[in-house]
């Protein structure tokens, strides 16, 4: 059986209208190009054909982007607004977003692959993170404590300054908000650095948010090569915090150039995340979830349980069921609501993911997919794969290849289970299913992840704290812990009554100089 594409599949590309000929940074309410005006290439990974030049921002135009945000802090109205002014700025925000989700998920959907439906469920997704922090900084609450009839002592909460966003190319404008919504609910001004893979969804960010009313200096944006522009804004010596997404290597490098300044850091990094199915769980809702914390958002997913352990007694009867939903994936073009994958961002990133399915191959029995779909001869299509049988040695089963591929390995009791899935540098999520509640919670609390879902999918509340361990990153950002980041906190103390102080040198003030 091979992978089904789309009918729409063979035909014309879609292409968005009235497409900008050029995508320019947005520095203190205005577009711009570089100061030396360099641009670089951008494709769209269905034809993997240019179809824009973006402004490439190095070391000048970083410099004169904080400069803005800088004196928007210091010298604008943005941080000394009260909470429910903030409020309802966010939540004008969130209200443009979800007016324009239709055409924010088209341009997504041009831009990175993605299908349509998903990506229009991240448009969405967008405008919620807008209005939960809205509501947050509302009703957000800070410590206060009595010393009875002595001293009232309470937390005073400011923002921090300068924040430097750094978002990686899969779900772009999701991504960004997650980080744009609490900063700017914080109080803080912000540049933001999107993935130069997929810059377009990004630059609509500044008319929104001048529509919503965010004052001029609040946000900026510099387009560029993560080694020019963003290395010179995690250098910077005004940003005072960087929030990055992305690979585990440039985390190492960010948290080193961080190091000179002692910016406050919070890294979201890879993940190789277990899913672990016991005999005795759901497994028709195990194989739904499975299938669909893999393959859905064409694999390039942070969280993605792309290490399946399965227990022995029911492998088999899994591995046939798993391989026969994955040929039956259907590929094909993004702007077509009927694909379930798309195409994958980059002809780079499509290289690396097909390299590693040749690796796959000496590692693993493939069952599934394992090369391009029939009738996609162009773009970045890649059929859903899947290896079993695959040993803990592998490098299937070790490293992240953020990909619709996936690594699937029996195992033989609980021990070997835990000992299987904590088996790799990272720690970001994990996945348990079985229908014996005591074995779930306590493997739950064994596992080395950020993030554990027992019998569910990858299902965001975004009160909870989001990050990982070991390689997977510092930090965790989410809810409060958000504010707490984007946030000094002071403790500031009073008296209530005389205040009953060691008098040092007082008894032997009267014969000083007698």
């Amino acid at each position: 059986m091979t992978t089904t594409p789309t009918e729409d599949s063979t035909t014309a590309q879609h292409v968005p209208a009235d497409l900008p000929a050029r995508i320019q940074h947005f520095i203190d309410g205005e577009f711009v190009d570089s100061l030396d005006g360099d641009t670089f290439d951008v494709l769209d990974p269905v034809s993997n054909q240019t179809y824009l030049q973006a402004a490439a921002g190095k070391q000048a135009d970083i410099d004169r982007a904080v400069a803005a945000a800088r004196r928007a802090f210091d010298e604008g109205p943005w941080p000394h607004l009260l909470p429910r002014e903030r409020n309802r700025i966010l939540n004008r925000i969130a209200d443009i977003v979800e007016s324009r989700d239709s055409r924010l998920a088209e341009l997504e959907t041009f831009d990175s692959g993605l299908p349509i439906t998903q990506a229009l469920g991240q448009a969405r997704r967008a405008a919620e993170n807008f209005r939960f922090f809205a509501d947050l900084i509302v009703a957000q609450i800070d410590d206060t404590y009595k010393v009875p009839g002595k001293q009232v002592n309470y937390v005073n909460r400011k923002p921090k300054g300068v924040a430097g966003l750094i978002t990686p190319w899969n779900t772009p404008f999701m991504l960004e908000s997650w980080k744009l919504a609490p900063a700017l609910a914080s109080g803080c001004t912000v540049v933001l650095k999107p993935a130069e893979f997929t810059p377009l969804s990004a630059s609509l960010w500044a008319d929104i948010f001048r529509e919503a009313g965010v004052p001029d200096g609040v946000f900026n944006l510099v387009n560029g090569l993560g080694e020019e522009a963003g290395d010179a804004l995690v250098k910077h010596d005004d940003v005072q915090l960087i929030s990055f997404t992305g690979e585990s290597s440039t985390g190492q490098l960010i948290f080193a150039n961080a190091a000179p300044t002692l910016k406050g850091l919070s890294m979201e990094l890879g993940g190789k995340s277990p899913a672990i199915v016991f005999a005795d769980a759901d497994l028709d809702a195990a194989i739904d979830s499975t299938v669909f914390g893999v393959f859905s958002l064409n694999g390039e997913r942070c969280t993605a349980g792309s290490r399946i352990l399965v227990e022995r007694a029911v492998y088999d009867d899994f591995v046939t069921r798993y391989a026969e939903r994955a040929e039956n994936i259907r590929v094909g073009n993004p702007h077509d609501p009927e694909t379930e994958v798309g195409a994958l961002v980059h002809p780079e990133h499509y290289d690396k993911v097909t390299g590693y399915i040749e690796i796959g191959k000496q590692e693993g029995r493939l069952v599934a997919g394992g090369g391009r779909p029939e009738g996609l001869e162009t773009g970045n299509y890649v059929r859903p794969t899947v290896f079993v049988d695959v040993p803990r040695t592998a490098r299937i089963f070790q490293e992240e290849i953020f990909g619709p591929v996936v690594a699937i390995t029996p195992f033989d009791s609980d021990e070997e289970a835990l000992e299987l899935a904590n088996d790799v540098k990272y720690g970001l999520a994990a996945y348990v299913w079985t229908s014996d509640l005591e074995r779930a919670h306590t493997l739950a609390q064994s596992i080395d992840a950020g993030m554990v879902w027992l019998n569910s999918h990858n299902v965001r509340d975004l009160r909870t704290p989001f990050g990982g361990v070991k390689a997977s990153g510092l930090g965790h950002e989410g809810g409060y812990r958000s504010l707490d980041f984007y946030s000094d906190q002071q403790a500031v103390h009073i008296s209530l009554a005389p205040v009953h102080t060691p008098k040092f040198g007082a008894s032997n003030a009267s014969t000083v100089g007698a």
